[in-house]
C-alpha cells in the first residue's frame, strides 16, 4: 500500500481541469439519473403492475422498498469498496450490474421475479450512486462544486419530475416492462464512456467493514419487514414482533460498532459534527414523507380521480418536475448565502405542500384544487436537493467525501423505504382500495404523517450552523492541501 493513499485523490487528466470537471459531470449525471429514475418510474405503473401480476398493496410496496432497501443498506458498503478497490472500477461494476438487472426486471413474469429484480438493481446502485458525487467531487475545484452540484441536481431533479411521466406514458403506450428496458441502451451508452473519460481516485484503502455491513442491513431489512407486514399479519404477530425487535437489536449494535471499531463503515464521530447531524437528519425526514406520499398519490390520481398513467405523470409535474428550474438556481444561492436557510425553506415549503394537500384531498377534488399544493411541494424539493449535497460534502474532510456521500445517499434511500412502509400502513390502518371514500379515508391521515416528517426536516436544517460560502470555500482549500501534504 502506498505510504500515502491520499495523493490518489489528484488524478491525471486530459485536456485540463475543465474537459475533465465537463465529463466527469456528463457520466455521473446520467447515472445519477438512471438511479434516481428508478426510486419513482414504478410509482405511476402500480395498478398496471397489480393487474398484470397480481399481488396485494404489501406485493407493491416491495416492488418499491426492495429497491430501496437495498439501495439503502448497501451504499455505505458501495462507497468504501470504491474507495479501496477505484472509484472508476467500482462505479462501472455497479453500472453493469445496475444494467442487467434492469434488463431483468422486464423479463419477469410474477410479482416475486420482479421484486428480485428490483432487489438486484438496488445492489448496483448503491454501488453506483454514492461514487457519482464522489468522482465528480474530485474532478472540480472547491469553488465551483455548488453550480456543479445544482446542475448534479438539476439532473437528478429530472429523474424525479420524469419518473412518474415516463413510467406512465411507457405502460399505457407500450407496457410497464418498457421502464425497465428504458436503462438499458444508457447503461450500454454510459459504461464505455466511463471507462474512457473518468479519472481513477482512491480513498484511504481503510480496511472493509463487512461486520458493519451485515449489522445495518440486517437492523434496516427487519425494521422495513415488520413495517410492511404490520397490517396484513397483524402488530403483535411473531413475525412483526421479530422484525421490529432484532432490526432494533442490530441497528443498536451498529452504532456501538461504529463507535468502537477501528475502521468502521460509518464512524460514529462523524455525527459529533453539527453539520453532518443536522443535514442528514434533514435528509432522511425528507424523504420519509416524500417517498411515502408519492407511493399513494401516483394511485391516488389512477384509482381515484381516474387518470390515464400517463394523465397521471402528467399531472404529478408541478411537483416532481419543479426541481429542474429551481436546482439549479438553489445551487447558485448557496454558493452566495450558504445552503442552510436555502434547504430549510425548502423543507418547509414542501411540508406546507403535503399538508395543503391533505386538508384538501377528496374523491371530487377538481386538479385545480391539486394545483397549488403540487407546486409549493415542487418548489420546497427543488430547493433541497443541490444545498443539501453541497452541506454534505463541506461538513468532512476530503478524505471522507466518500463514506459522507454514502452515509447520506443510505439515510435518504432509508427514509424512503421507511416513508413508503410508513405512510402506507397508516393508509392501511384509515382506509384501503374498497371505494374512492376508503381511499381517500386513509391517504388523508398518511399525508399529514408526511407532512409532518418533512416539517421535523425542515426544524433539524435550521440547526445546521452558520457558515458563510467564503468560509466554506477556504476551509476546502484548506483541507485538500493538509490531505495532499499527508
Amino acid at each position: 500500500m502506498p505510504k500515502h493513499p491520499q495523493n490518489r485523490e489528484q488524478p491525471k487528466q486530459r485536456g485540463g481541469q475543465r474537459w475533465g470537471a465537463g465529463w466527469a459531470l456528463a457520466v455521473t449525471s446520467v447515472a445519477g439519473f438512471m438511479a434516481a429514475l428508478d426510486n419513482l418510474v414504478v410509482t405511476t405503473a402500480l395498478p398496471s403492475i397489480r393487474d398484470d401480476l397480481g399481488g396485494a398493496l404489501d406485493d407493491l410496496e416491495w416492488t418499491v422498498s426492495a429497491y430501496t432497501l437495498t439501495f439503502a443498506v448497501l451504499l455505505m458498503f458501495g462507497a468504501a469498496l470504491g474507495d479501496r478497490f477505484g472509484r472508476r472500477r467500482l462505479f462501472i461494476t455497479g453500472l453493469t450490474i445496475f444494467t442487467g438487472a434492469s434488463a431483468g426486471a422486464a423479463l419477469s413474469s410474477g410479482i416475486d421475479g420482479l421484486i428480485a429484480a428490483r432487489a438486484i438493481q438496488g445492489v448496483g446502485a448503491a454501488i453506483m450512486m454514492p461514487l457519482t458525487l464522489t468522482l465528480l467531487t474530485a474532478a472540480v475545484p472547491a469553488a465551483k462544486r455548488g453550480l456543479m452540484y445544482g446542475i448534479w441536481g438539476a439532473v437528478n431533479g429530472l429523474a424525479v419530475a420524469s419518473g412518474p411521466l415516463i413510467g406512465g406514458s411507457l405502460t399505457e403506450h407500450a407496457s410497464w416492462q418498457w421502464i425497465f428496458w428504458l436503462n438499458v441502451p444508457l447503461g450500454l451508452i454510459v459504461l464505455p464512456l466511463a471507462r474512457l473519460r473518468l479519472n481513477e481516485s482512491h480513498g484511504t484503502g481503510a480496511p472493509l467493514d463487512i461486520l458493519g455491513t451485515l449489522l445495518a442491513s440486517g437492523g434496516l431489512f427487519g425494521i422495513v419487514y415488520a413495517l410492511i407486514r404490520g397490517n396484513p399479519d397483524g402488530w403483535t404477530s411473531a413475525t412483526v414482533l421479530t422484525g421490529l425487535i432484532l432490526g432494533a437489536v442490530l441497528l443498536a449494535g451498529f452504532v456501538v460498532h461504529g463507535m468502537r471499531a477501528a475502521n468502521p463503515m460509518l464512524p460514529m464521530r462523524l455525527f459529533r459534527s453539527r453539520a453532518f447531524s443536522a443535514i442528514n437528519a434533514a435528509s432522511l425526514l425528507m424523504f420519509v414523507g416524500m417517498f411515502g406520499s408519492i407511493f399513494l398519490l401516483s394511485q391516488f390520481l389512477q384509482n381515484v380521480i381516474g387518470y390515464s398513467p400517463t394523465e397521471a405523470g402528467l399531472r404529478m409535474l408541478p411537483w416532481t418536475g419543479m426541481p429542474m428550474i429551481a436546482a439549479p438556481i438553489a445551487g447558485y444561492l448557496s454558493d452566495r448565502i450558504g445552503g442552510r436557510p436555502v434547504v430549510a425553506a425548502g423543507l418547509a415549503l414542501q411540508a406546507a405542500g403535503l399538508a395543503w394537500f391533505a386538508v384538501i384531498v377528496s374523491p371530487e377534488m377538481s386538479y385545480a384544487e391539486q394545483l397549488p399544493a403540487l407546486i409549493i411541494s415542487g418548489v420546497g424539493m427543488g430547493l433541497y436537493f443541490a444545498p443539501a449535497a453541497n452541506l454534505v460534502m463541506s461538513s468532512v474532510r476530503p478524505s471522507e467525501q466518500g463514506i459522507a456521500s454514502g452515509a447520506n445517499n443510505a439515510l435518504r434511500e432509508v427514509g424512503g423505504a421507511l416513508g413508503v412502509a410508513v405512510l402506507a400502513s397508516v393508509f392501511s390502518a384509515q382506509g384501503g382500495y374498497g371505494s374512492a371514500q376508503a381511499f381517500v379515508d386513509g391517504l388523508g391521515p398518511a399525508l399529514w404523517v408526511g407532512a409532518g416528517a418533512v416539517g421535523a426536516a425542515a426544524v433539524a436544517a435550521a440547526l445546521l450552523p452558520r457558515v458563510s460560502a467564503g468560509r466554506r470555500a477556504e476551509a476546502a482549500v484548506f483541507e485538500a492541501e493538509r490531505e495532499l501534504v499527508g
